[in-house]
């Protein structure tokens, strides 16, 4: 009888904390950028801001799987974050109903200078299409992004903003996930994503960065495109390998390399660039 009531002691202590506790985590958030900086950062290729994140040391932030609905989207904006959780009875349930549901609560936060980043429950699996989509038309919103999938692809293309998804699907949502949370920390397409993140895509695929470092991710990166401005016009104008000037690194180059020597014919040397040996200041 003792070690009967032992054991029950053991085991239902812990279950009562889980049902009473208060959740604990992080802030969600970790700054938000600036208009300005959007600005900046729009006028970027995904590529060099994936470059910039990476000589920092900084885990890749490329979201696998997200692709232009249409060629020739493109989108740059804070990221307004939503995650999805798995269907079960209990889920359903529970999640707010009308519209104080997550989604809903999420739409009412975007407009033109903000992005929607979706965290699915799979790749196939519709985060939305049409009628709720309608909404983000109506707040004309900056784009939308999910590692999941989108149906009613021909509405979403008639309403036009930037729509960046794994793919397209005739499947109903609800049947498999729920919108859970918004404005939370997510994982989308194995990266990283808290509101008022940059979030910018193209034609490559869609980038966040992450909102305290974007100003010297955007200086790496923009030093780094103005170099490739003038190897590809030298190349241009002196037909010959790429080998002579590449590859090179962000706060690496020689002063004097064959590249050094022509960056400093074009006025850039290591007192008004980072790009260089011993210029790095990130």
């Amino acid at each position: 009888m003792a070690l009967r009531l032992a054991l029950r002691s053991r085991w239902t202590t812990p279950l009562r904390c889980l049902s009473t506790a208060a959740p604990t985590a992080g802030p969600a958030s970790g700054g938000a950028v600036s208009d300005e900086l959007l600005d900046k950062l729009s006028t970027l290729s995904t590529q060099s801001l994936v470059d910039g994140l990476w000589v920092m040391g900084w885990p890749p932030a490329h979201i696998e799987g997200a692709r232009p609905l249409a060629p020739g989207q493109k989108c740059a904006g804070r990221a307004v974050t939503l995650r999805f959780a798995p269907q079960r009875p209990d889920v359903q349930a529970d999640k707010p109903a009308g519209g104080a549901s997550p989604e809903y609560v999420a739409f009412e936060l975007c407009g033109p200078r903000e992005i929607l980043v979706m965290a699915s429950v799979g790749p196939w699996e519709s985060v939305g299409g049409d009628i709720k989509f309608l909404r983000l038309k109506q707040l004309a919103i900056g784009g939308l992004v999910t590692d999941g999938s989108v149906r009613d692809t021909d509405e979403l293309l008639n309403y036009g903003f930037p729509v960046f998804s794994y793919s397209t699907t005739p499947r109903q949502g609800p049947a498999v996930m729920q919108p859970w949370e918004a404005q939370g920390l997510i994982s989308c397409g194995g990266v990283a994503v808290r509101p008022g993140d940059a979030v910018v895509g193209d034609q490559d695929g869609v980038v966040v960065v992450p909102a305290k470092v974007a100003e010297k991710v955007y200086s790496i990166a923009h030093g780094r495109e103005v170099i490739e401005e003038i190897v590809k016009e030298e190349l241009t104008t002196n037909p010959g390998p790429p080998g002579k000037f590449y590859p090179f690194m962000s706060g690496k180059i020689k002063v004097d390399s064959p590249l050094g020597q022509l960056l400093a014919s074009k006025g850039i040397t290591p007192a008004n660039s980072n790009q260089f040996e011993g210029t790095a200041d990130w």
